[in-house]
């Protein structure tokens, strides 16, 4: 492209003249704060690259620690955060765990001797009520700005956001009640992790109320297993045994798992046992078939938690408390009417 030809989509996308992107991008003298910075917006926008005196400083390095990138659902946070972080001058540094690579720990340590201006931990130790916590309160102690994404510490001074767990299992289930279905089974994770208590105790009152079942029936269709589509099949082998005719689960990934281990039974989703998913990560919808589901808000959760450093990190008191987000129930073809066999 020539540089006549870039200078004319830079001047239209900016709103201003030619001249104007000119004299931006040569440095010269005259052109109004706001205009300027409009005229980088469009060459950003555009995908062209910032002569080196206009180029951003970073304003600081901020840590994003997150447990892995296998669920789409935490890439899909990590994209968000890191494009909000950039927009706002900082450098986003992503660690992601894995077996047999760093602890959350390790990470901690390196993006502090790197001398972060804030940690962003997305469902991290904070989240497992059987890790010792106190390795956050000693960050909160040395005043370094964090927040946590899904998981609650009562006792640390600190942001927290959350999807409302809890309401999204009484999305789930008063669909699946709307459809004629009373077997209702629940898959999801260890017990010891917030967020799996939140959507079983969800699950347990939505159960209790919309079909007037007792503690001992609701728990005869409880399976908690690991997460991950093979912990998702897992659970569904006990819950088919027991004659579920819908099963709810606590993420995407271990819907595709229950899906599977119904198919080698050689049952039909939705005709033989209905499945709702948890979080809508992407790719969802094109699954066979387009799965039902409750979607997280992560676009309003992670600019959320963006926001709230931000704030701590330029000496700004923001709320210590937890921010829920509200669920929003995906109706796709995973699930249907219940039929008698």
């Amino acid at each position: 492209m020539s540089s006549r030809a870039r200078l004319a989509d830079i001047a239209v996308k900016a709103g201003v003249s030619e001249a104007t992107v000119s004299r931006v991008l040569n440095g010269k003298p005259g052109v109004a704060e706001d205009t300027k910075q409009a005229v980088l917006t469009a060459l950003d926008v555009l995908g062209f690259e910032r002569p080196t005196r206009l180029r951003r400083r970073s304003a600081g390095l901020i840590g994003l620690v997150m447990p892995e990138l296998i669920n789409p659902i935490f890439p899909a946070f990590a994209q968000v955060i890191e494009s909000a972080l950039s927009q706002r001058g900082f450098t986003p540094v992503l660690c992601t765990q894995s077996p047999s690579g760093a602890t959350e720990d390790e990470y901690v340590e390196m993006l502090l001797e790197r001398g972060v201006s804030g940690i962003i931990f997305v469902s991290g130790l904070h989240a497992d009520t059987g890790a010792d916590h106190a390795r956050y309160q000693s960050l909160v102690d040395r005043k370094l700005p964090v927040v946590f994404v899904n998981g609650w510490l009562p006792g640390v001074e600190a942001p927290f956001v959350s999807s409302d767990e809890a309401a999204a299992m009484e999305l789930a289930v008063s669909h699946l009640v709307a459809l004629g279905h009373r077997r209702i089974g629940f898959a999801s994770g260890p017990e010891r992790f917030i967020v799996v208590q939140r959507k079983l105790a969800g699950y347990r009152t939505a159960m209790k109320a919309q079909l007037g079942l007792n503690d001992a029936e609701v728990d005869s269709m409880v399976e908690l297993s690991m997460f991950g589509v093979e912990g998702g099949a897992a659970a569904a082998q006990r819950l088919l045994d027991v004659g579920v005719s819908a099963v709810v689960c606590g993420s995407d990934m271990m819907a595709l798992g229950v899906i599977r281990a119904a198919r080698q039974r050689g049952l039909a989703v939705p005709d033989n046992i209905s499945v709702v998913g948890y979080d809508d990560a992407p790719m969802m919808e094109f699954t066979d078939p387009p799965m039902t589901t409750v979607r997280q808000p992560v676009n309003a959760m992670a600019l959320a938690a963006v926001q709230s450093l931000l704030e701590e990190v330029r000496g700004h008191t923001t709320p210590h408390t937890e921010f829920l987000f509200r669920p929003e129930l995906v109706v796709r073809s995973t699930t249907g009417p219940h039929r008698e066999v």
